[in-house]
């Protein structure tokens, strides 16, 4: 291990439904090492698949959320570093995967450095806080390399073709302003507000009706894919198959009832 990783590289923390997963290395900005791919695709899987995990959280320790790929450990491997780098990769993707496949709401809270693949796991959450402050790059080119982590099925998804190039090609830092206007986070919150909002967002997705965010989930990355009469046909077997859930009863009572839901999950 290199100095400083004596700990998880990943700590799991849960606040009654919301499971919090923050990255552990931050003596080196959190960057990715093998140890950490493989927490981290542990930590994604456990809550994926625990019914009593409603919303998932990814933060960073320290100083920034998460600075990518460690540049470091590249160097250190020099004419071996494609195999290395091969390796990493394959050990990191099947935690986009899984975060993907959530059947629950994923919320990144970001703050600091957002760099390289850190920008591509705050594009693979479902919504994304930034505290003010927050500087933002994808960074690959900067050493020559291609984007990796999602980067180019989500970048242009999300802020468009032509923008999507200029962030990959330029590798120009942005900050958290640049990232709301562009559509690739949802909120900028003052430093001293920040963990508290990110807790009552998180509290407020965990007690919301977890089936139907899923169905909400599977409806908006089938329609791009999708054409109208098939998205239709997809919402009408979601809507239906959301009508046989006690949420779904219950969220009609507490309509017609005029008072706040109590939403199960269920």
């Amino acid at each position: 291990m290199q100095d400083g990783d004596d700990g998880p590289s990943v700590l799991v923390e849960d606040d009654e439904a919301v499971r919090v997963l923050t990255l552990n290395r931050p003596h080196r900005m959190n960057a990715l090492n093998a140890r950490m791919a493989d927490e981290f695709l542990a930590a994604a899987e456990a809550a994926r698949d625990e019914s009593s995990v409603r919303c998932v959280v990814l933060r960073g320790a320290g100083q920034g959320f998460f600075a990518g790929g460690d540049v470091a450990d590249f160097a250190a491997h020099g004419d071996d570093v494609g195999s290395f780098a091969g390796d990493l990769i394959d050990r990191y993707h099947p935690t986009i995967e899984a975060l993907r496949a959530m059947e629950k709401p994923v919320l990144a809270a970001l703050h600091g450095r957002v760099a390289g693949a850190g920008v591509s796991l705050a594009m693979a959450a479902d919504l994304a806080i930034a505290e003010s402050g927050t500087i933002f790059s994808l960074a690959y080119t900067g050493i020559g390399a291609s984007p990796d982590g999602g980067s180019t099925y989500f970048l242009p998804r999300i802020v468009g073709q032509r923008r999507a190039l200029e962030i990959a090609l330029l590798s120009e830092r942005f900050d958290a302003d640049q990232a709301l206007a562009w559509g690739l986070i949802n909120r900028i919150v003052a430093p001293e507000k920040f963990d508290q909002e990110v807790t009552l967002f998180a509290k407020r997705l965990a007690a919301g009706p977890t089936k139907a965010y899923a169905r909400v989930k599977r409806l908006i990355e089938q329609s791009v894919t999708n054409d109208l009469p098939g998205q239709l046909a997809a919402e009408r077997a979601a809507f239906l198959e959301g009508a046989e859930t006690r949420d779904f009863r219950e969220g009609v009572k507490a309509f017609t009832e005029k008072r706040k839901p109590d939403f199960t999950g269920e």
